[in-house]
């Protein structure tokens, strides 16, 4: 299967609501509708995970980010350009995105993929795609696909075919919390 194909199937099932096991910028990604809240759920219910701990989203560009933030301060911009590696920020005033994403104190963790199948990925769905470690929430992250549980794999409702192959080490991204005020704080390095 080539990657248009594979991304042209993984956008039918996030269209129709369903969770995606898939290759990002960083670690193997589990990944849904960022708007669509049963999807949400059913990300963490796969996870195992709390849903008051908040997911990351990714976004394919600029534009993509600013339509899930009401304001988007100038040093997150600063902080996109300046990263050698992959950066996600959290930013306040989350809009127009599954109420269950949105952390308690109304932000969101969002990171613009600059890898190339995340991000046709992203362009063709046309809205922001949750983007959570490939794994029980407790376990390890899923650095390539064959890290990937069996029982992950028989959980989702695709699993993308793309980057399959690969054995080489990945690392989640740095986390950045941006408060309106301009106070930033890492949370991962």
């Amino acid at each position: 299967m080539n990657q248009a194909e594979d991304i042209k199937n993984a956008v039918e099932v996030l269209k129709k609501g369903g969770v995606i096991l898939y290759p990002t910028d960083t670690v193997w990604g589990i990944g849904c509708d960022a708007t669509n809240a049963d999807a949400v759920a059913k990300v963490y219910k796969i996870k195992k995970r709390d849903d008051s701990k908040a997911l990351i989203c990714l976004v394919d560009s600029d534009a993509r980010l600013q339509r899930y933030v009401k304001k988007v301060p100038n040093v997150a911009w600063d902080i996109i350009d300046a990263a050698m590696k992959p950066t996600t920020i959290i930013l306040d005033g989350a809009i127009n995105l599954a109420p269950n994403l949105i952390a308690e104190d109304g932000s969101i963790a969002l990171r613009i993929t600059k890898e190339p199948f995340s991000q046709e990925l992203c362009f063709r769905f046309q809205k922001a795609l949750v983007s959570t470690s490939a794994n029980i929430s407790g376990e390890p992250p899923a650095s390539n696909y064959s890290d990937i549980s069996q029982e992950l794999l028989d959980s989702v409702d695709y699993v993308c075919w793309s980057r399959r192959q690969e054995h080489k080490p990945h690392t989640p991204s740095s986390i950045i919390k941006l408060k309106e005020d301009g106070e930033v704080t890492i949370i991962r390095k």
